[in-house]
């Protein structure tokens, strides 16, 4: 890749929030019915829990929304402008917030503006090592495929070589999800997709499916893996089973096989590979498929936020696939972008940079 494209190479896609982080949240988990390492969206009962938390809590403001972190951290490891980031904003200070976040960390902006609207915001509720998400998508639900069609945004699209959606998005932005992922399919251009939550394979089945033929790279955790076997009546099965069912799933460029990388918080990564070709992943054909990579180990000091830790390994894993870097190295720097985030507060990363390479 050179230095300075004129166009990033890299295309994310997602929900732009701004988090509003508070720590020892106990309470909040039991007044609003959360559940610790979850993510859900917010419902009516929720809603008050956004001026409690400014009102009775120590609050840091962090730019978030799930592909906007994992679009920074894949930043972090590229040279300068290589990465834009396109979702919906309102017309107001959050939203500046997230551009200077963005324009700090190398990230191009192209959000569609909603005069009028709000930009989404999390609830970010910290117990122990654990995190809990509450999000009002706001003006980030209200995204239109036409923004995909304006000059600016479409020359993005047609000059960008590696695509990355956060499944987030499906909730609201199927469509356009469509349009991007099968666009660039049809071009031999890689797609990324990010399970994001337990309830997007749960509550957004038929989304999933109708994007999953046009995916080559699919990241998810082991929450994530168990709610979608769950929804595909393979309960008993395990992690292993379920991201090689996944990878050999019908796709829509079979000339380039399918990753399915499952992460396991501390414990391991596992990458799964469609049966084909394996040589094609840099995976060497005598290596077992599913491969398991081990995390390198933390201390309870070291341990600082999980917040967005799994969108950090995402966009350096994707960053280091799109360097051209071996599956072996892109794991690597996956783990090393998500330790890097859960030693500092929320989803931020270290500057000036140090190498992950």
């Amino acid at each position: 890749m050179s230095a300075a494209p004129e166009y990033p190479p890299v295309f994310c896609m997602g929900n732009p929030l701004l988090d509003l982080q508070v720590r020892d949240g106990e309470k909040l988990l039991e007044k609003y019915g959360l559940k610790s390492n979850d993510a859900i969206l917010a419902e009516e009962k929720h809603m008050p829990i956004y001026d409690e938390l400014v009102k009775d809590y120590e609050v840091t403001y962090v730019a978030g929304g799930a592909a906007q972190n994992a679009a920074r951290a894949a930043a972090y490891v590229l040279p300068p402008k290589h990465v834009v980031y396109v979702g919906a904003v309102g017309d107001d200070q959050l939203a500046d917030q997230l551009r200077a976040a963005n324009d700090k960390e190398g990230v191009e902006s192209a959000y569609q503006v909603h005069s009028g609207e709000k930009t989404g915001a999390c609830a970010v509720v910290i117990t122990g090592h654990d995190r809990s998400l509450c999000t009002t998508l706001a003006a980030a639900e209200k995204f239109e495929q036409s923004h995909l069609q304006k000059p600016e945004i479409k020359a993005y699209l047609d000059n960008a070589k590696f695509f990355y959606i956060g499944g987030f998005f499906l909730t609201h932005g199927i469509e356009s999800a469509l349009d991007v992922a099968k666009v660039a399919s049809g071009k031999g251009k890689v797609v990324a997709l990010n399970l994001s939550a337990p309830f997007i394979p749960q509550f957004f089945k038929v989304q999933l499916e109708q994007l999953l033929p046009y995916v080559d790279i699919l990241i998810g955790n082991e929450s994530e893996a168990e709610a979608y076997a769950a929804g595909q009546g393979m309960a008993d099965s395990s992690i292993a089973q379920i991201a090689s069912a996944i990878a050999n799933l019908p796709k829509s460029n079979a000339s380039r096989p399918r990753l399915v990388v499952i992460t396991q918080g501390s414990e391991s990564t596992l990458v799964a590979s469609s049966s084909a070709s394996l040589s094609k992943c840099n995976i060497h054909p005598e290596e077992p498929n599913p491969k398991t990579y081990p995390v390198p180990k933390l201390t309870d000091e070291q341990i600082v936020d999980t917040n967005g830790a799994g969108d950090a390994f995402a966009g350096g894993f994707l960053a280091a696939h799109a360097l051209g870097k071996t599956l072996n190295e892109c794991v690597e720097v996956g783990h090393k972008m998500g330790q890097m985030c859960v030693g500092q507060v929320g989803p931020a990363f270290k500057f000036p940079k140090i190498s992950v390479l």
